[in-house]
């Protein structure tokens, strides 16, 4: 089953999709072990965590298509790209979703900022026109129609952000997007749950909603979400913030208790599914490509691993 048509399904039945973010095939994996049903892939992250920049429109359509494609591969559950302002036009935007289809993703996000767009959480964003929006919308589902019928398209705008924005610009963008194909929306940057209800109530199709912590939206519990019918709560960036956190900890312990603060520290690490060396190695299928070798291998080459040291 294509991972587009098992998206679909879990979005048919019903219930609040929760969304975090992964920005590399390990911390993908790590989610869909951990039990998640959906990731994203966040723009936000992918350009902190393969650029150490801010989201500014730094990261190119090449660089989160290979992203996608690399988290793609590593996981079973359905990725949701962040594919930007569809880094051009809407000519641009045909060739996006085609390469986005083909790097195995299940669906999309396109936004109307103007390029070089930003992270939707901070000032000074600027949209384009209605109309272009609309088409760039257009052609997505054009290509979606023509390679794969079951990838979502999802229509994000910005526009109750910008200067002069309001909610009534932004329902009247995202209908205008849901009447062009799209398959869900996406309203940035939120300020109020009044604002999302109203988004709710007028806007006939799934919403995505940003909750994503530190952020200008309110982090409205899950339960909530359901009862007011939002389909999908995404938390872009929560999962990198952490993995950070947890890594300057351990440098600076590092560099104040050197082996004293490590061997307390991996200790504690025991109990996690990337406890030792022998656990990370299976996490990522080092068993497997064992089994694989034995399989495929002349037999003389697996007598490299006789009289040999090492933990696998």
């Amino acid at each position: 089953m294509r991972k587009s048509t098992r998206l679909r399904q879990i979005l048919a039945a019903g219930k609040t999709v929760v969304k975090p973010g992964a920005y590399d095939a390990l911390s993908a994996m790590i989610l869909e072990k951990a039990g998640f049903q959906v990731i994203g892939l966040s723009g936000f992250a992918l350009s902190f965590a393969l650029l150490g920049k801010p989201d500014v429109g730094l990261t190119t359509m090449s660089e989160v298509v290979r992203a996608s494609k690399y988290i793609s591969s590593a996981v079973q559950i359905p990725l949701i790209a962040d594919a930007d302002t569809g880094f051009g036009n809407a000519i641009n935007t045909m060739r996006t979703t085609e390469e986005f289809i083909m790097s195995g993703a299940a669906a999309i996000h396109i936004e109307d900022q103007e390029f070089p767009k930003r992270c939707g959480h901070t000032t000074g964003k600027t949209v384009v026109s209605r109309d272009e929006m609309v088409g760039k919308i257009r052609a997505a589902v054009k290509v979606r129609d023509e390679l794969d019928k079951d990838f979502v398209i999802i229509a994000r705008s910005d526009v109750r952000g910008v200067s002069g924005g309001s909610v009534d610009a932004l329902i009247d963008r995202l209908k205008a997007c849901v009447d062009a194909g799209a398959d869900m929306v996406f309203p940035e940057a939120l300020v109020s749950v009044e604002e999302l209800e109203r988004i709710v109530e007028e806007v006939k199709a799934p919403i995505h909603y940003n909750r994503s912590g530190g952020g200008l939206s309110p982090l409205i519990p899950l339960t909530q979400l359901q009862e007011m019918g939002v389909i999908m709560a995404s938390d872009a960036v929560s999962t990198m913030r952490a993995a950070g956190t947890a890594m300057w900890h351990y440098a600076k312990g590092m560099l104040e208790g050197d082996m004293d603060f490590s061997a307390k520290f991996l200790e504690e690490l025991k109990a996690g599914p990337l406890g030792d060396m022998k656990a990370m190695q299976s996490f990522v299928g080092g068993p497997q490509i064992r089994e694989f070798e034995k399989e495929f291998l002349p037999a003389e080459e697996l007598k490299k691993y006789e009289n040999t040291t090492g933990l696998f």
